[in-house]
């Protein structure tokens, strides 16, 4: 069994997170591999929260051009978790 903090690399603090933040939803950049149940027992972990639900999405990396050389940027996978009512991340 993977670790939890090798399933979330990090927390997203984007414009759409601070949004979804205020409607009990966190943005998580998760590994490719990992699934839902993986995520749910990961946050919890590693936040002491409970997790309502979470939905995943893999995001495709984005070509980039260096002078002559083309090439890309990774694919990464997405975690939008919900939490219970009354339950917080802090942020800070």
């Amino acid at each position: 069994m993977k670790q939890s903090y090798s399933i979330v690399n990090n927390i997203l603090r984007t414009e759409k997170g601070v949004v979804l933040a205020g409607q009990n939803k966190y943005l998580f950049s998760v590994g490719r591999d990992t699934n839902k149940i993986q995520v749910k027992k990961a946050v919890e972990e590693i936040y002491k929260v409970k997790v309502l639900s979470v939905n995943t999405q893999l995001v495709p990396g984005k070509k980039k051009r260096v002078r002559q050389q083309l090439g890309h940027t990774p694919d990464w996978k997405k975690a939008v978790v919900t939490l219970k009512d009354g339950q917080k991340i802090d942020l800070a």
